[in-house]
């Protein structure tokens, strides 16, 4: 299954979108998705939590003016400030969150994960399925979650070049993530059938050697969360 998106005139220089380069013979895609903008906003930049504040901010100075007995016309005035400017930050969060799921798109091969990502400068993150310990998927009652893959040891990937499309940290090294997929459930499976094809593949060419010396690749494991 396989879904194509383009991610504006920016990635027009793609020679397969969300891909820097032709894959080569014997890779193809098995999945391509995006982050909703909708889920980015809530789930990870938290603009509900951000609405309420500011809305508690504007009952707070109507109470506190009415209370001081100032004129109502000041009180007026100072609440209208108060809502254009959290109107204009819960706008930039908005137009953010738009920005990540415009620019982000993530595809899985029948040997890797590739997350082309970033709102300001974009940039294409290969994430080899030879490299990959495990993965799993946090789904929610509406089947909306995210995919981390938990990576092999050695790998040099930045916290501040991923997020928001990071889990956090595990064993001192930073997990990777594909953030606010609608249908996660969905995607998960074909990232672990891939993960397990790659798997019997790679047992059937490999020669047996010590178990020190074999990077196990595993399933996706299922864990739920929370509706938010």
């Amino acid at each position: 299954m396989t879904h194509s998106h383009h991610g504006g005139p920016e990635h027009d220089y793609e020679p397969v979108p969300g891909l820097p380069a032709r894959l080569p013979d014997g890779e193809y895609i098995v999945w391509q998705g995006r982050p909703s903008g909708r889920l980015v906003a809530r789930r990870v930049l938290k603009i509900n939590w951000f609405a309420g504040y500011c809305a508690l901010i504007l009952i707070w100075t109507l109470i506190a003016g009415f209370m001081d007995g100032r004129v109502w016309g000041s009180v007026l005035f100072s609440t209208g400030a108060l809502m254009i400017l959290s109107a204009v930050l819960l706008g930039l969060l908005e137009a953010f969150a738009w920005g990540v799921s415009k620019t982000t798109l993530y595809t899985i091969t029948n040997k890797r994960v590739v997350m082309r990502i970033g709102v300001a400068l974009s940039a294409t993150f290969n994430l080899p399925f030879a490299k990959v310990v495990s993965a799993d998927v946090r789904v929610d009652p509406a089947g909306n979650g995210d995919i981390c893959l938990v990576m092999a040891r050695g790998h040099r990937l930045s916290f501040f070049t991923f997020w928001p499309h990071v889990r956090g940290w595990r064993a001192g090294a930073m997990v990777p993530q594909m953030i606010c997929l609608e249908n996660a459930a969905s995607a998960a499976r074909i990232l672990a059938d891939a993960l397990a094809s790659h798997a019997a593949v790679h047992r059937s060419m490999t020669p047996a050697a010590p178990l020190s010396d074999v990077t196990a690749t595993q399933g996706v494991a299922a864990a739920p969360v929370a509706a938010e």
